[in-house]
């Protein structure tokens, strides 16, 4: 079992915690010892996983813009030649590229490390961990820790050999040789402006050693130098100030395009010829559509707060299966993997936050990727005199969309939580114009008719924190405080439960 001290610094399936001093009420509890320790283990349980010794693995670390990447690197590299690992030391990465050198010929590391905390604040930083297989799951990180915490790791004693290696140019290199053979030109995008927003994360290869080698021209590129400052904004395409940042450069630029991507380049969005942002609904319709295209009945897997425009235009208009599933980008990764097995095609799995994961790319969340797979498809609808909005321009939008976060104040929050989801599904058959979704994997969905604010609702436990995020949307104006007036009563009832904002 893991202490109070270790637990913390699980996130899911990553390692996450406080990394910087100097924010007023938070102690830094991931220090470069606890990396140390924490790479050491992965080895060791690496080891144990493939019945092989850590000694002769390589093993290949990276790191995301972060002012505390840097220490934080070289600890986790020091942990691993403890274990008699050869090391690959990739300076700035994304997160995808770390997996890649997993798979990627010149490189056949037994695994990997990203020194990344996501779009966290700059204080914070994390791991993450890549084998052959792809990313660590929950159980995996529980085991890496309880190991790191309870283990004293042996000496290796071998002599190791670390190799600082430019391994963004090559996932960079590989991205651009996807795009031509798919287009079957060199320069597919000769005579496109595509603007890149990176952030200040570790994004900014993107405009000169992907879409410049294939002719693009990327003047008006914003923020792509690294600065774990963030001075800028947060580098999050759910983020409003950096969609709007984006926006306001493809306007003034007069661009075909723009990109933005989260520190790590797991995420990305977009902003179309018009300025309008393709994020959320948007990117999960654009992918669907190119991914159904000549596959009649694939399914799509998505998290459980996408629009109910979205499920008629996946399966109405593409004549897709929408699959809504638990919110989490391993939730949807693994269930799109698990139909897969049972012989339903299942190309893409994907998350309203940008977490897109294609079956074609070792269904690797890979914003670099999914945004390459736009690419293609505008260089090959370019030819035709077609702009690429035009596939979404039947997605029907909801008039109103938002989120409530309300606070569970109590230790443990799970029991009381989901009494309260199972309560209000009673709650929900008895009120008129609400029905109960049948089909929902995740707390409850319930759907309103045009009498009680022409949308939906659903209340569901947040992933890894004492919080419910209650959704609503309508396709009427005022809609959402309908629904809203309607559920507030309800939740109000609860006294653990913070429901002041709603």
């Amino acid at each position: 079992m893991l202490s109070d001290e270790w637990k913390k610094l699980q996130n899911g399936s990553d390692v996450r915690g406080i990394a910087l001093e100097g924010v007023e009420g938070e102690e830094v509890n991931l220090t470069p010892d606890k990396v140390y320790t924490i790479a050491t283990a992965f080895a060791i349980w690496l080891s144990r996983k493939t019945k092989m010794g850590p000694a002769g693995f390589k093993i290949a670390v990276g790191m995301d813009s972060r002012l505390t990447g840097p220490s934080l690197k070289e600890a986790a590299i020091k942990g691993l030649k403890l274990a008699g690992c050869d090391v690959y030391d990739c300076g700035l990465a994304s997160t995808p590229a770390m997996f890649m050198s997993t798979v990627m010929p010149a490189y056949n590391c037994n695994g990997s490390i990203m020194i990344t905390a996501s779009h966290l604040p700059f204080n914070r930083n994390g791991m993450k961990f890549f084998t052959k297989n792809g990313g660590l799951e929950k159980a995996d990180i529980t085991e890496v820790l309880e190991i790191a915490e309870n283990e004293v790791p042996p000496l290796s004693g071998r002599m190791t050999v670390v190799e600082k290696v430019d391994l963004i140019s090559d996932y960079a290199a590989d991205l651009v040789r996807k795009i031509r053979e798919a287009t079957g030109k060199e320069r597919p995008l000769v005579g496109m402006r595509i603007i890149v927003d990176a952030g200040n994360g570790a994004g900014g290869f993107y405009a000169s050693k992907v879409l410049k080698p294939l002719g693009a021209e990327t003047e008006g590129s914003q923020f792509l130098e690294p600065d774990g400052n963030f001075p800028n904004h947060i580098p999050n395409p759910e983020n409003k100030e950096a969609m709007e940042s984006v926006k306001t450069a493809v306007y003034i630029n007069s661009a075909d395009f723009g990109i933005i991507f989260d520190t790590d380049v797991d995420r990305a969005g977009a902003v179309d010829r018009h300025g309008k942002e393709i994020n959320r609904n948007r990117i999960i319709a654009l992918i669907a559509a190119i991914e159904c295209e000549g596959h009649p009945g694939a399914t799509i897997v998505t998290d459980s707060i996408t629009s109910s425009g979205l499920k008629e235009f996946i399966e109405k208009d593409l004549g897709g299966v929408h699959h809504r599933y638990k919110r989490g980008y391993k939730n949807v990764i693994n269930e799109a993997i698990r139909l897969n097995n049972e012989g339903k095609y299942t190309p893409v799995a994907i998350e309203t936050s940008g977490h897109g994961a294609l079956k074609d790319n070792y269904f690797l969340d890979d914003g670099a990727f999914l945004i390459a797979k736009l690419l293609i498809k505008m260089a090959q609808m370019r030819q035709e005199g077609k702009h690429i909005d035009e596939l979404i321009s039947k997605l029907k939008e909801p008039a109103e969309s938002e989120e409530f976060r309300m606070k569970l104040g109590l230790e443990e929050f799970a029991p009381y939580g989901n009494d309260i989801i199972k309560e209000l599904g009673r709650f929900a058959e008895t009120v008129p114009g609400w029905t109960v979704e049948p089909r929902n994997y995740e707390g409850i969905r319930v759907k309103c008719d045009e009498t009680s604010g022409n949308g939906w609702f659903l209340l569901r436990m947040s992933l890894h924190e004492p919080l419910m995020p209650l959704n609503i949307e309508s396709d009427e104006a005022g809609g959402v405080d309908k629904i809203r007036a309607a559920l507030k009563p309800f939740l109000s009832k609860y006294d653990k439960l913070d429901s002041s904002k709603l």
